[in-house]
């Protein structure tokens, strides 16, 4: 399933990262999912939020850079060996994983994860919705 994603770009200095997860707090948004990647004067922060337009809008009030886009939402088996069969299925599909993290939400003994590929209908065909 397909689930709206932000990207904040969040400046390499003291306090800033906290800036950004206090105003979600302030607003009363719920983080779900989050991940960061770093660069040396730079970081992105992606997330998956409980109301992605409202901590679009928080975020650029607070005016911090914010983007959106769509990554796939699947549940895969809580067992090992069940991510490694998802990425197979994809890799014989031609489908290619930009990246990848994965959500602190447990649902009946699956984990949640959270995939950009080059090609998301095609995914979403190859998975099933």
């Amino acid at each position: 399933m397909r689930i709206q994603q932000i990207s904040v770009f969040v400046e390499n200095k003291t306090g800033r990262l906290g800036e950004v997860i206090h105003a979600l707090a302030v607003a009363g948004i719920d983080i779900l999912a989050l991940s960061m990647a770093d660069t040396t004067d730079f970081g992105v922060l992606r997330m998956i939020v409980d109301d992605p337009d409202k901590a679009k809008t928080v975020l650029r009030e607070a005016g911090m850079i914010v983007k959106s886009n769509h990554v796939l939402s699947i549940l895969v088996d809580d067992q090992p060996g069940a991510l490694a069969g998802l990425l197979e299925k994809l890799s014989r599909g031609g489908i290619s994983v930009e990246y990848m993290y994965a959500s602190l939400v447990r649902k009946q003994d699956k984990a949640m994860m959270l995939l950009r590929v080059d090609n998301t209908e095609a995914a979403e065909q190859l998975l099933g919705e």
